[in-house]
This record gives C-alpha cells, structure tokens and sequence, in this order.
C-alpha cells in the first residue's frame, strides 16, 4: 500500500495565523470537501484542492461539520454555541443555539435528523420540526455517530462511557469501559459494512486504545493499544478499512478489526480530523498547525495463479481463491496484512509480516476449495518474490534465491549475475520441482530445487519482463522490455516467430501449438505460424486454458471465453484437419463445428467429420457417413460417387450431378433430382436421352405435387402416367366425385377393379345414385342393395329387395339390427320374421320379456309372453319336408316331431305365463299405488283366478304373497269370511314382508271373529252342470263336478256363460264352421240327414218347430215356445249333451257334437277360436245370449262387451294382445 499525495494546502487568517482544522467531511458525491477551519467553514473542489467559497457564519471557532447522507444540506458547529444548517448550494439557511459550545455533529443515515452537542447537552433536530428537542447530560460530550439503521445515537463521554440513545433522546443502553474518566472516549464510528451481522462500534479513546462493541453492548474482539492518543476514527464507506490520527502527527490506516497496515500520511503537528472520501481509496487529513492533505492510496497487487486457481489478497487482510472455470471462491481470513501469495496444485503460502503459513487442500479433488493450515514458518522473511512447492517455499531477494523447506530451514541457495525480474514455477515431481527464471540482464534459466546449479537455456538482448513454457516444454516464450514476444525452441534456441506490442504471454495448456499475448488493449492468439487473430483485451493475459483466457485488469481477475474459430479456419485452409480438430476441441461455436465437419467430410476424412458431426449431433450425415463406411466395407472404391453423394447432402446438386455423370451414374442424378422434387432440372439434366424412362418421371413429379398439396395436378399427372388407382384415390380424399364420376364412365365395364374403386369412393363422399351406377355397370346388384343398407335408405333397400328376393335377407337383417340398437325390440322382432330369421326374432323377444320381469313391468310382460307364444306355435306349425331328394331317415322325423312337441309345450306355458303376468299387472300395481280404478268385485276375481293358476306353477316376479293378501282383503270385504281365512293361513307360512307383518296378523286375529262361511253370490256357477263351486279349488279354475274350464272375462274376470264344445273326429273345423253358418234356428228335419235321426218319420216342416228368434239391442236370443212337445225328436242336440259327463270324473269330458247338431245350433250364440294350425279351432256356445260377450280374434281372449269397450276406447288396442282398434274383434261367428 502506497499513500500518494494529492494536493496539499495551508490555512492562515489575515495575520497569517495558522488556523487549526477540527473537523471535515466529504459531500456524498465526493466532489467537495467541507472542512472546518478556525472561525470559518471552507469549502474545496477535491479534483484539484482549489477552495470553492469559505463560509462565514460563526464568530468563534468552528469545531465541527457534518453533511446529510442524501446531500442536500451540511450543518456547522462553533463554539459560540451555535449550529448552522447550509444548503448544497453554500447558503446558509437555519441557525439555533446551545447552552454550551458546540462538540461534536452526526446526521441521521436514514431520517436525516441532525444530532447536536455540547458540553451538557444533546440536541435532536429535523427539518419537519420547527424547534430542537435538546436533552441533558451528566457528563461531557466529546463525539457522536447514529447506527446505520438510523436508530439509535451513540454518544462518547468524558467519563469513559458510551451512551447509546434513541430517536427521541431516552438511553438505552450504556456500554461501561474499564479505564473509566482517565480514557475519555474522544472519538467513535459505526462500521457502515452490509455484510456485517450486527452493528459495529469502533472507539478510540484517550487510554490510547482501540475498542469494538456491538449493540448490546458486547466488546467484539480485543482491545488493541494505540500509543497515541487519538483525535479522530472514520471508516471507508464499505467498512473494510479504518482511518486513525492523533497525537503521533500522522494519519494509519487499520483493517476493520483493527490490524494496523500502514501509514497514509505523515504530518508535523497533531492530526486532528481524517475522512475517507465515500467508494474511493483517496483520504483527507487536518493538522493542528491548518494543513489539509489530500491523499491516494494505491493498493499494490499480491497475487498467485496456478493453472485455473487464482489466489489474491482483499481488505489487505484477507485471502480470495477463485477458481476461474467454476467461479467458486473461498476466503481466508489472516487477520494480518498479507504481503506475498504463492499458489502451486494443492498448496498455498500466504506472507503475513512475521510469519508465513502454508496451507493445503483437504483433498486431491480438482474442484475442491477447501483450505487448512498445513505449517506455520514463523520467521521475518523479506523477498521480492514468494514460490511455493510441493515441500519447499523459494524466497527471491534481488539476486538472490533461497529454498526452504516448511520447517523454515534453508535447504539450498542460488545467486544470480543480475537482478531476478519473473520467476514461475514449470512442475516436476515433489522435492525435484523445476523453476523457470527471467533476468533482466535478458538471460533464462532453468533450476531444479535439487540441483545447486541453474541450467541456462538462452539469452536475450533486453531485459525479461515476462515468460512461459509451453506444456510439452519444447518452446519457450519471452516477453522483454521492448514489449517484443520471441518465441524460441528450447531444445534449439532457434527463434521460430517474434511479434511486436506484448506485455505479457501465455501458452494454452492444452495445446501445444497455439499462446496468446496481450498488449495495446489487445489479445492476440497465435497458432503455430499463422497470422495472429487479434481482439479487443484491456488488461494482462495470465493464463490460458482451452478456450479461456484469464485476465488481469487493475485488481479483479476474469475469464474470457474466446471460440478458437480464427486458428481452426487457419489449419481448415491448409487442410491440417488433424490439427484443426484439436482447436476445435478447446472451443468454437455449432457453426464452426460444422464447418469443420463438413470440410473434413468433402476431403474424405471420415474419422474427424464423424466425432465433428457426432458433436453437434448432425444424425443425417452421420447416416451418410455410416452408409459410405458400410459401402467401402463391401468393396466399393469410388471416391467419385462417396464425394457426389456428400455434395448432394451438402445442397450443392449440380456439382453432385456433374460427379454422378463423371463416374457414369447418370441414374443416381435422375434420382438425386426426382427425390428433391426439382423436375425442371431433373428435365434439363435429361436433355434429348430418351433412354431414361420419362413416364417415371411423371409419376415422381405426380408424387412430389401430392406432397406439397397439389392434389389436382397430381391426379391429373397419374392418369397421364397410367396410374388409375392412384389418381382415384387423390380424387376420393379431396371429395371430387365429377372426377370420380367421369373415370368411372370412360372405364371398361371388364375393368371391375377400378369401377370397384371408384363405387367406393363414391359410396363413401355420398354420392349414392353414381354408386349404384357404377355397381350397376359392373352388375353387382348385391352391392347396390349393400350400399343402400350402408347409409340405411331403407325404402330404396325395401324396394330392391321386393324386386331381387334373393337379397331380401341382406336388407332385413341390418335393418332389424338396427332396431335393436335403438331399443325398437318389437319392430326389430318383425324385421328378423321378414328376413326369414326365426331364431332372431325369437332371441330378441325373449330377452325383452326378461328385461320385463326384471323390471316389473308385469303388463309388458304378459304381453311378449303372448307373443313368445305366438312364434312358438308359428314355429311349430311348420310342416316336415315332403319333397327330399332322399328318403327320411327315421331319427330325422323323429328329431322333427320331437321339436315340434317341444314347441308346442312351450306354446302352451307361454300362454299360461301371458295370463298370469297380465292379471299380475293389476295386483301389483294395487299393492305399490294408494289408489285403484278396480272394484272390490273385479280384485277378487283376479287375486282368485291368479291363487288357482299360482297352484301349479310359480312364474319368476310374480309374489304369492301379493296374491294372496290382496284376495284376504277382498274377501273380508265382500263377506267370504271362509276364503279369507284360509288365505290368511296360508299367509302366515309366507315370508311376510316387514311393512305388511303387523297388518297381516291383526288381520288374522280378527277374521276369528267372523262366521265361518263365504256369501253364496260370490261362489262361482258351473254353466254347463249348473254345480255350484267353492272359491277354493284344489283342481284350479275348472268345475269340482264336470271338470269344465272356466272361461273369464279378461277385464273382471267374471265366469262367462259359455260352454265349449267340439266336434265330431270326422268333421274338420272348416266344414264344422260352415255347417254352424247354414240357416240357423232350423230344426234337425230341415237338414240333410235329419230323418236318420228322427224315429216316427215325421216330416212336419215348420207347425211343430217351437223355437221362437227374439232380438233385444245387440243381442240375439232363442226361446223355446211353451207349446207341447210332438216327439223326442224336437229335443236340442246340445242341451241333450251338456249332462254327457261323468260326475267326479278324473277327466274332462267336453261336449261333443255331430253335424246334426251343429245344423242345429244358433250361428249368434256360438264363439269360435280360430287357432292357426297346427292346434283345432275352438267352439264356445253363450248359454245365456242375453249377456254380450266379445271376442278377440288375434288373442282368442272373451270379454263382457262392456269391459271391452271401455278398455278399447281408453288404450285404443285389445287390453290382452294390444292389436289396434281397427281390426280387433267379433261379438259371434260370422
């Protein structure tokens, strides 16, 4: 550290008094310097020291000057008691007063309040107050100075002691000193540091020692003695350096801990007052005899470089290594000044002025930063020059050169014939590490720490300044005095090159050939002998490593990325490809790196194109390159073809075609061209040579305007080159059906493969009508009828099918798969009937009724339970085959019989099952709904009817016990109190559920209060045998007696008055039909063959016929006249037959009539059933014709009329079978 003067000045009054400088302070800026001299306040320009303007304003001596940290006002204190308050401007602006003389002024950092004092008391002013709050105080105030918070204000007393106050002038805290009155504290200053942890007091008091304490009081560090009494401390503006003056006439410069480093400034009277001017290194001082001094302090650089660490000194104190490739930085803290650094691989040596320490790094990690002491030589050791080795330090004193070992001991010495200007150390192994030596008499040696003799290697006219080896140590380089760079070859002392304006030089550590020096502000690289590639540089060039380049500028170390494009292109021009790509590996840009690829790669160096290419990660040359490898591996020679093919991958297409013709390869051309879709020189390459088949030529181009969204011309250009599929198929993505439709007509009808294409397209854009056309022109009706199925035009597929019935399947099948799909289950049914797909049909009604059940829609139910019913007896009614070409083997028909017994079986469950889920519907809905439509009379039919059928079988869904609780109910309600108990009974077996559980037991509590028997009105009448039946029967719903089925009204399910009979086994239901609708009402003799039966052979036509025809509404009836009886002969034949029956049989014995008796019959009264084969039809006789009944000819069901027509006009459509209203139903025969 060097303290140079700046400028210098005197201050005297008018009598030439020297005039006593108490205090200064710089402005902010730094541009002025305020300085409190005698009576007056002085202000200087600090460029020059020229005196700006003095100020006067006091009439007594002026002790004191601050300036406000945001510069725009300064104060003034005297000791007339008064403080000054003057604007940036110089103008003096407010003045107040003390008590006592002023001592001391220290503005707020933050809020700009200025802290005043005297001798007794402080003040506290701002400029928002219009007053200043003054406080007292019990001893002397000798200095103050606000935290950097702006917080608190410590005050320096004459006792000793330190009070630290807040903004309003209370005490909070009083830092007690051990030295008490005899070490008045004279002058005090808070760190201004950011990176300190907490705030730092410095105090300097007339104990002649420096102390440190923070906030709370606590000392920070030791107490370290003066041997002055000290006048004035200041701080630089970052903290890192201390200013102390006083009694021992100069001015020393401290680290913040309060090492000493130096003196800045010797005067020859007490320094009172010294300032360091803000963010920079010059210093201010006044003296007691008025000198004002202004200084530069110039801070030497103490650094070391090895290779990419870089040791330097900070604050003086401290050592940074950085290393220049990753930036990391670690600190050392010596807490002495550092005078030399050394730095070699893994050690360290640091110079502090009695000792030097030499440190190590914990391990051999090259990016490893952490440091420990390794030894201490605890020795004053003075050198102009400091080496460090593996196990020695090398001292350079002048001439002089001394080894020691970590111990201190001097191992070896060497003296010099002139003066040691630069010394490096150039490796060795350790103990045996070789020294390179710069003289300035221009010699250079070489030493080794072993060997007591140096090794001279060459001598230069000049004096050296700087010089480095290269890494394989073959040549050496030389900076002199003169700024001329000599290259030398070491083992030679031949001087390769030499280049003007260097300062210092530096070879690159990873490449022999190549150093860089600077000089001019300018870096300039040098490879091998080619021109040097120069570059804007300010600074010193240290080092060089790769691509980087470390500079030294004034005191910061940097590192400069520089891409080694210029010296690649320089070995490229001279086709060093070898060397250029080790250039390239120390650093150059993608494009470089191409560059240099694709240069290797024409000049057919396929190893250093690859990594190039490989770097950069060029994957299509890398296939180029794999393929020409490949294709030299399998034989082939001709580098012609390897260099067109890489010319063609570089964009250079006509060169590429000129090779290709050279080698004679005028095909790899046509396809080079045809492949880049460059047909206009594909064309012009051809010339007149016909013997390249152009047509291909047209299909390419046609290929290339497909691709680059042309599609219309590439259509075009495959039917010109014959490629009908091709264009058919452009034509189809882009919708062109005119297109389509105009290939499709000029084409042969043979030529089905493309008509079938075009259909296709045209089927699929919609264009229905000119796919039918086309199917049409090759007579694929099969595929029209498809078409119209596709798009699901039925009616068109309808027709189709009426006109071709070989295709009706193809049409009815999708089109019941359809429905299906849209839950049209009853349609789809049909549709698969039509499309002769019984099994279907089947299948999709039964999964219907299923899906019923499971949902209880019990009406839908019964419903397809009918239907199922119907296909069954449809599918049983077919006939086995007569007309085989062979005879039928037994077992066939017998398979045959057997399915038909089986669906006539199932005919005749589904029927049974259609019945009970109808009248199920009903009880279901009166259990799960608060209110029925149905009367007492109509539920207990029902529930009556359903108990009977529930005796033999059990239909899934269907409850016994809804059954049977609805017919109790009813039954308590119509008084058949025997019927209800019993049921109850029955009940009690069931599992009840929860809700009902209460309701059926008090139920059956109270049915044992009623008489045991059942109104007789309610009891079912047996109209063929007139028995009177019990409401229970164990034989289900036919008559105890005569074993007559019950036929009920499907509405009320009241008994009909109808009786069924049949035939003779002669008589066939067609001829038993027409013998019923002969002239009804005649007697037996009118008809042929009556006299057979009439045994007196009496021929009386009409007298004696006592039947008499009487008609009432709708209804017809025959009454037999109360006239005698002529004959047995008269008797009805039917009425003759009701009684036919064996009482308590145990088979039914119907009614059977001949034709003389079905002449006889009524045609009005009788009921006919007309079932589809292969079942007979059945004949039902109205035994009361006063009561309507009417019949469903679809479902084969009987209704009261009355019930049938409410139902009708209600639902519109049979209530059992739904068939509409239009065609549903005959009240008799017709």
């Amino acid at each position: 550290m060097r303290a140079v003067p700046t400028w210098v000045d005197k201050v005297h009054d008018r009598d030439k008094v020297e005039q006593c400088i108490y205090d200064l302070c710089f402005r902010p800026d730094g541009s002025q310097l305020i300085v409190a001299a005698g009576n007056r306040v002085l202000v200087y320009d600090t460029a020059d020291g020229a005196l700006v303007q003095p100020l006067k304003g006091h009439k007594e001596a002026v002790y004191c000057v601050c300036y406000s940290r945001d510069g725009k006002r300064f104060a003034s204190g005297s000791a007339d008691r008064s403080v000054i308050i003057w604007t940036s401007k110089l103008e003096g602006i407010l003045k107040y007063s003390h008590n006592d003389a002023i001592q001391c002024l220290s503005y707020n950092p933050v809020s700009h309040q200025l802290a005043s004092c005297a001798l007794s008391d402080f003040g506290l002013w701002s400029p928002e107050q219009k007053s200043v709050q003054k406080y007292k105080i019990t001893s002397r105030i000798y200095s103050c100075a606000w935290t950097n918070d702006g917080v608190y204000l410590a005050l320096g007393l004459a006792n000793g002691t330190v009070s630290i106050r807040n903004k309003v002038g209370e005490e909070k805290m009083r830092i007690e000193r051990p030295g008490g009155t005899n070490s008045p504290v004279w002058s005090l200053a808070w760190n201004p540091a950011k990176d300190e942890p907490v705030d730092v007091l410095c105090v300097a008091d007339w104990g002649q020692n420096l102390s440190f304490y923070c906030l709370s009081g606590k000392q920070v560090g030791k107490e370290r003695p003066l041997g002055f009494d000290p006048c004035c401390v200041s701080y630089f503006s970052k903290g890192e350096y201390l200013l102390l003056g006083g009694s021992n006439k100069s001015c020393l410069l401290y680290t913040r801990e309060g090492v000493k480093l130096g003196t800045v400034g010797e005067q020859a009277s007490w320094v009172w007052c010294c300032a360091a001017r803000p963010d920079s290194n010059f210093v201010a001082l006044g003296c007691q005899d008025g000198t004002i001094a202004y200084y530069q302090l110039i801070f030497s650089t103490v650094h070391g470089l090895y290779k990419e660490r870089y040791a330097f000194r900070e604050n003086m104190t401290d050592v940074i290594i950085q290393h220049l490739i990753t930036e990391q930085k670690v600190r050392i803290k010596c807490r002495d000044l550092v005078k030399k650094i050394a730095i070699y691989k893994h050690r360290l040596a640091v110079q502090l002025p009695e000792r030097i320490i030499i440190y190590e790094l914990y391990s051999q990690d090259a990016s490893d930063m952490h440091y420990r002491v390794r030894e201490k030589i605890n020795q004053r050791l003075d050198c102009n020059l400091l080496v460090v080795c593996t196990n020695n330090i090398v001292l350079c004193q002048e001439k002089r050169l001394q080894c020691l070992n970590f111990s201190g001991v001097k191992e070896r010495e060497w003296q010099m014939d002139s003066l040691i200007r630069y010394i490096k150390v150039v490796g060795g192994p350790p103990n045996r590490e070789g020294l390179l030596l710069g003289l300035k008499n221009g010699q250079v040696l070489k030493i080794f720490l072993d060997n007591a003799f140096p090794v001279p290697l060459l001598k230069i006219p000049a004096a050296i300044r700087c010089l480095d080896l290269s890494a394989s140590r073959k040549k050496l380089a030389v900076v002199d005095e003169h700024s001329t760079l000599l290259v030398y070859d070491v083992n030679t002392s031949e001087l390769l090159f030499e280049e003007p304006n260097a300062n210092s030089v530096a070879w690159n550590t990873s490449c022999e050939d190549m150093l860089c020096f600077s000089g001019n502000n300018t870096l300039n690289i040098k490879a091998s002998n080619f021109p040097t590639h120069q570059q804007k540089l300010q600074g010193f060039v240290v080092g060089f490593s790769g691509s980087k380049i470390f500079c030294l500028h004034i005191y910061s170390m940097s590192t400069i990325e520089v891409p080694q494009s210029a010296p690649m292109y320089q070995y490229l021009d001279k086709k060093m490809y070898k060397e250029a790509y080790e250039i390239a590996c120390l650093g150059v840009t993608d494009g470089d790196w191409e560059t240099l690829a694709k240069t290797a790669l024409e000049g057919l160096q396929y190893d250093i194109a690859k990594k190039a290419f490989t770097r950069i990660k060029a994957l299509k040359y890398l296939e180029l390159i794999s393929s020409i490898e490949e294709r030299r591996h399998k034989g082939e020679v001709d580098n012609t073809i390897f260099l067109a093919d890489i010319l063609a991958y570089d964009g250079r297409f006509s060169e590429s075609a000129k090779l290709y013709r050279k080698s004679g390869n005028d095909q790899l051309a046509m396809n080079m061209y045809t492949d880049l879709r460059m047909f206009d020189l594909a064309q012009e390459f051809l010339g007149s040579d016909e013997t390249v088949d152009r047509k291909q030529l047209i299909k390419k181009k046609a290929d290339w305007a497909r691709n680059i969204n042309e599609p219309r011309a590439a259509a075009e250009m495959y039917l010109s080159a014959g490629e009908t599929t091709k264009a058919i198929d452009i034509m189809g993505e882009n919708g062109w059906v005119d297109m389509l439709l105009d290939v499709g007509r000029k084409t042969d009808k043979a030529d089905r493969q493309t008509l079938s294409l075009c259909a296709q397209h045209l089927r699929r854009l919609g264009a229905l009508t000119h796919a039918a056309e086309m199917y049409k022109k090759m007579g694929e009706m099969q595929s029209v009828v498809e078409l119209y199925v596709e798009v699901q035009d039925w009616e068109e597929a309808f027709a189709l099918a009426e006109k071709h019935p070989e295709y009706r399947q193809l049409v009815y099948v999708p089109y019941a798969t359809s429905l299906a799909e849209q839950d049209k289950f009853l349609q789809a049914q049909k549709a698969f009937h039509k499309a002769g797909k019984p099994e279907e049909a089947f299948r999709v009604l039964e999964q219907l009724t299923l899906n019923a059940v499971n949902e209880n829609r019990f009406d839908d139910a019964g419903y397809y339970f009918w239907m199922l019913s119907m296909q069954c007896l449809d599918i049983a009614s077919e006939e086995y085959p007569q007309s085989l070409p062979v005879s039928p083997c037994d077992m066939c028909k017998q398979a045959f019989e057997e399915e038909h017994d089986a669906m006539m079986e199932k005919f005749r469950d589904y029927q049974k099952k259609a019945s009970m889920y109808y009248v199920y519907h009903t009880i279901q809905r009166y259990m799960d709904e608060p209110f029925t439509s149905y009367m007492p009379e109509a539920l207990f039919n029902i529930s009556r009817f359903l108990m009977h059928e529930l005796m033999t079988t059990q239909p899934d869904g269907i409850s016994k016990f809804s059954t049977m609780y609805t017919l109790a109910k009813q039954s308590r309600n119509l008084e058949a109190f025997k019927l209800a108990r019993y049921v109850l009974d029955k009940l009690q077996t069931l599992r009840i559920p929860p809700r009902f559980q209460e309701d059926v037991e008090l139920a059956a509590l109270k049915i044992r209060a009623k008489p045991f028997h059942d109104n007789e009105e309610h009891q079912p009448l047996c109209y063929r045998c007139s028995t009177t039946n019990p409401l229970v029967n164990n034989s289900g719903n036919q008559c105890v007696n005569c074993g007559h089925p019950f036929v009920y009204s499907f509405v009320s399910f009241e008994i009909l008055p109808v009786v069924e009979f049949v035939l003779d086994e002669d008589i066939t239901d067609e001829e038993g039909v027409r013998l019923i609708q002969q002239s009804g009402g005649n007697g037996p003799d009118d008809q042929e063959g009556g006299s057979k039966e009439n045994d007196d052979g009496d021929d009386d036509d009409g007298d004696d016929n006592r039947w008499k025809q009487t008609h009432s509404g709708n209804a017809q009836a025959l009454t037999l006249d109360s006239s005698p009886v002529h004959g047995s002969n008269n008797e009805d034949p039917f009425t003759a037959n009701l009684m036919s029956f064996y009482p308590g049989g145990s088979e039914y014995q119907p009614v059977l009539l001949n034709r003389t008796a079905l002449l006889a019959l009524e045609p009005h009264d009788i009921i006919v059933c007309r079932w589809p084969k292969p079942l007979r039809y059945q004949f039902f006789k109205n035994i009361m014709p006063d009561v309507p009944i009417t019949h469903c000819t679809h479902c084969n069901k009987m209704f009261h009329t009355d019930d049938y027509v409410l139902q009708v006009l209600q639902k519109g459509h049979c209530p059992f079978c739904r068939t509409p209203s239009t065609d549903i139903a005959d009240h008799n025969i017709e």
